[in-house]
């Protein structure tokens, strides 16, 4: 007789749902969380008679044992009655959230709002595919309070940092800017490497390259040598250099040679006509071993070498694989694999590649990373057997498809034989007659041959960039002929070349996913959130792969170095890491870790740190010595220069947004004060006025303006932070004045040094008045602005296809611009920019369309914003099927009210999870 028993499935995500709902039976519902559905309520949320008491501050009672205080957010309250409505139904509930640090949270916060009467189990697995979901049926466990322990003092630790620490950045920076835990030591590491490349002097050298052929009639060739030594003195190269642009000390005093362009070509002129020969061949053998499967932090790495994602990107395309059945679970410190998946590995390499690069034992990979947690097992495909790339070709595309391939080959590869050879050097020899008299040069070549490519059949790691590649560091690997000792090789050219040291390079997001986790500082599966926050802030911004510091982060961690040292102190924040991962272990009690670091044991604790600051001051804190005089300040309009003036008066100029700290010279700042000096450039006359005309670069760009005499109104001349339509300069205060100076910006298409008088003329009489409505009355303008050329009436605007029509449209062509329907920025109606095909829950077409916040997808019922990752070209029709089900099943948004919830203990880890038990009295209302 079949069973009549419902069973409840709660997973955090629709697709999700979707998947599993696939390989259960009716009696099963599974539902979608959507993440979690509760957080540390706000402090102004707080009921009135609380605001007062220990939690007024935080939400976290920090006089007690730090009880937060909960509240559902207002967009999950429709998803939680829902829940509550199919709980009621049900004779089971099944916690099926991702068994890591947050899945478990969200699994306890589900169990403490839905309080079951019913039986509880907690649904772990690590791959969506129907053996493993079946396997999890029958393999449930209790909900880990350890876990859930460690989660919630992260997330109250990040909140007493950061309400703690953000309140004196927005006082003595900026308003509206943040602290954090991890985002602050993050921000510091990449300020600091930009201050290496700041302080970092280029060092020139030569050195001496030939190309020269050898070996016998069989296998003749040409290779390539550089000039190592002269006489048994080493030729420096970009490596025996420091940062200041000397010779290191052991380079020193091993004698090293430092070419200059002179001597170099004097070498080479003299080898040009020498009898070179091999003085010595050395062979070794060479072998190789692949990498281990992927963990978080390396998949992280890797997408960004090879496939140019960002962690955040690398991230949420692993999640939709995950979540749709192709790859076990994405945030992992693990990079051992199942036994099964051992198997499927080695079963498929000998299938592909044939059973001589398969080892004959399997390879075991253990785990390195300090205090590891979720580790479980590697990020690989899904299944006791692997699904190749040509196999899953026809359902995934884009991103996910490249994704799935880069996981495939790695985890096939990781079960694959040694990549094996041999390596040769080979040393070159010749006396040549120098002005000096005659020396010794001797020339270095190595190559390595691979006799059997073994895991290299399948898949080869990325690197970082080498700094020293580019200034005779590394040589390239190249094959060499058959040598001896004593062979005579041909000359075919000899050169010189002369190279400058590189600085540090600056981070990318791969190197510092790297970098962070060799430090110990946040965990793997936090790294993409860490990078997108100091991006977003304003901290940290992308030219390329790399990540610059912007001026504002520099004063952020300036604040913190000088003021609040262990904030941001690499060894101690990897001690918290620890300490955290104790928690989880059960080695370390929350609420005393939590009294420690917040109250202290001898008046260290975070909250008499911050007590004890006193007066910080500000324009220190805000101020960058650049040399010769020159120094940059952090203002509230942005970064300007400020330089003593030979009156007494300081000079100002705005720091363009586009340079780099590391380009800001005290050569670039002596001219950005020149280029935006009050005379400006001089562009002549304004017949009408009598006033001269000057251009001048400001924080947005290059523009134009007039000088007003000090006697014509007492009004200054426009000041050099005026380039965005005379918006306020970042560093003057304005004289009261009764004529204001007229300023226009350049448009895209003129540049400062050759801009004239004419054209600063036409482009100050803007706004043009194109005429007047003759239904409204209302006056119809032509401008420039910051984001382009406009139209406006009253307040209504509309974009204009280009800046030429700012003085040629007509009043009727602005009419009929006025008649249409208006589109974002005025543009008219745009056909779609993608068909997905149909929604499998409305049944219609799906599209993406550009709207008034960016690109959206939409059902014509349900519109859903593409996230910040979100490639129009790359969005699958999964991905837009996902965003729109996550919109349906937050609900229309409504005004967040405040909600009191229980605070209530988590049940004992040896307790069976049928319902929580009370961490305090229930505060219900």
């Amino acid at each position: 007789m079949p069973s009549t028993t419902r069973k409840l499935v709660i997973v955090e995500s629709p697709a999700k749902a979707r998947t599993i709902s696939g390989y259960l039976g009716p009696d099963f519902s599974v539902e979608a969380s959507v993440g979690h559905i509760r957080d540390l309520a706000q402090p102004s949320e707080l009921p009135a008679e609380m605001k007062k008491g220990p939690y007024g501050k935080f939400a976290v009672d920090v006089e007690g044992d730090f009880d937060p205080y909960y509240v559902v957010d207002s967009d999950k309250k429709k998803k939680v009655a829902e829940l509550k409505r199919l709980l009621k139904d049900s004779d089971e509930l099944y916690l099926a959230t991702d068994e890591d640090r947050e899945g478990e949270a969200i699994a306890w916060h589900l169990l403490d709002v839905l309080k079951p009467k019913v039986p509880v189990k907690r649904m772990v697995f690590h791959e969506i595919t129907k053996e493993a979901i079946s396997r999890a049926l029958e393999n449930t466990r209790e909900l880990d309070t350890r876990l859930v322990d460690a989660q919630e003092t992260r997330r109250i630790l990040d909140r007493l940092v950061g309400y703690e620490v953000s309140p004196l950045l927005w006082r003595k920076i900026k308003p509206g800017i943040s602290a954090g835990r991890v985002q602050s030591v993050a921000t510091r590491m990449v300020v600091e490497r930009e201050r290496e490349r700041m302080a970092f002097r280029a060092a020139s050298y030569w050195d001496v390259r030939g190309t020269f052929t050898g070996g016998d009639t069989d296998d003749r060739r040409a290779f390539g040598a550089r000039l190592a030594s002269l006489d048994g003195a080493k030729v420096a190269t970009g490596r025996d250099f420091g940062d200041d642009g000397e010779l290191r000390a052991a380079a020193v005093k091993g004698g090293a040679v430092h070419l200059d362009e002179q001597a170099a070509r004097e070498v080479a002129a003299a080898l040009e006509t020498a009898d070179v020969r091999v003085a010595s061949m050395e062979t070794k053998p060479y072998t190789r071993r692949p990498a281990a499967p992927f963990t978080t932090s390396t998949l992280q790495q890797e997408a960004s070498r090879k496939l140019r994602m960002s962690a955040r990107e690398a991230m949420r395309t692993a999640q939709g694989l995950y979540e749709n059945g192709y790859i076990t679970y994405m945030r992992t410190d693990s990079p051992a694999l199942s036994t099964q998946a051992i198997s499927a590995a080695r079963r498929q390499a000998a299938e592909l590649y044939g059973d001589e690069y398969v080892p004959e034992k399997p390879r075991l990979y253990a785990d390195r990373s300090k205090g590891a947690q979720e580790a479980h097992e590697a990020i690989r495909p899904a299944g006791d057997s692997f699904r190749t790339p040509a196999q899953v070709a026809g359902e995934l595309t884009g991103a996910q498809f490249r994704l799935y391939e880069l996981i495939w080959k790695r985890t096939v590869a990781s079960q694959m034989g040694d990549a094996r050879g041999s390596t040769a050097t080979v040393r070159l020899a010749a006396d040549v007659d120098l002005a000096r008299g005659t020396t010794r040069a001797e020339l270095t070549a190595s190559g390595t041959v691979i006799t059997f490519r073994g895991f290299l059949a399948a898949y080869e790691e990325g690197r970082d960039a080498d700094r020293y590649a580019e200034s005779g560091g590394d040589g390239r690997e190249t094959r060499l002929p058959r040598l001896a000792e004593g062979d005579a090789v041909a000359t075919d050219e000899v050169a010189a070349e002369g190279h400058e040291t590189t600085p540090p390079p600056r981070y990318t997001e791969a190197s510092l996913v790297k970098a962070m986790e060799e430090r110990g500082i946040g965990r793997p599966s936090t790294y993409a959130a860490t990078i997108s926050v100091i991006t977003d802030r304003g901290y940290v911004e992308r030219r390329g792969q790399a990540l610059v510091p912007t001026w504002l982060a520099f004063s952020v961690v300036r604040l913190l170095e000088d003021n609040l040292p262990r904030l941001v102190d690499y060894d101690f924040t990897a001690e918290m890491e620890s300490d955290l991962d104790k928690i989880a272990t059960g080695g370390e009690d929350r609420v005393s870790w939590l009294t420690r670091f917040y109250r202290g044991d001898d008046q260290d604790g975070l909250k008499t740190l911050v007590e004890g600051l006193g007066d910080i001051d500000a324009r220190a804190v805000n101020s960058i010595d650049l040399g010769d005089g020159i120094t940059l300040r952090v203002g509230r309009y942005g970064p300007y220069l400020e330089v003593p003036g030979e009156d007494g008066e300081s000079r100002r100029a705005s720091v363009p947004d586009d340079v780099a700290p590391d380009e800001l010279t005290p050569e670039r700042a002596r001219e950005l004060l020149t280029a935006s000096a009050d005379d400006g450039r001089e562009l002549g006359v304004d017949p009408e006025t009598g006033r001269t005309i000057v251009a001048r670069v400001g924080r947005y760009g290059p523009y134009v303006t007039e000088v007003i005499p000090d006697d014509d109104g007492d009004a200054a001349p426009a000041a050099a932070g005026d380039g965005d339509g005379g918006k306020k300069p970042p560093a003057r205060k304005a004289k009261a004045a009764k004529v204001k100076p007229r300023t226009a910006s350049l448009f895209s298409t003129m540049q400062l040094e050759t801009v004239n008088l004419e054209d600063a003329l036409r482009l100050l009489t803007l706004p043009r008045v194109v005429g007047t409505d003759p239904e409204s009355g209302e006056e119809i303008t032509a401008q420039n602005g910051r984001y382009g050329p406009y139209l406006k009436k009253g307040t209504d605007s509309r974009t204009l296809a280009g800046e030429d029509q700012i003085f040629d449209i007509t009043l009727p062509e602005a009419l009929e611009i006025y008649s249409q329907p208006k589109q974002r920025r005025g543009a008219t109606a745009k056909p779609p920019l993608r068909e997905l095909g149909t929604d499998p829950v409305s049944g219609k077409p799906v599209v993406v369309k550009d709207g008034r916040f960016g690109p959206y997808v939409t059902d014509g019922e349900t519109n859903a914003t593409l996230r910040k990752d979100d490639d129009v070209e790359e969005i699958t029709p999964e991905r837009g099927y996902e965003l729109l089900e996550e919109k349906r099943a937050k609900g229309p948004v409504k005004k967040k009210a405040t909600v009191r919830k229980t605070t209530t203990k988590k049940a004992p880890a040896k307790a069976k999870a049928k319902a929580p038990a009370k961490r305090a009295a229930a505060k219900e209302q």
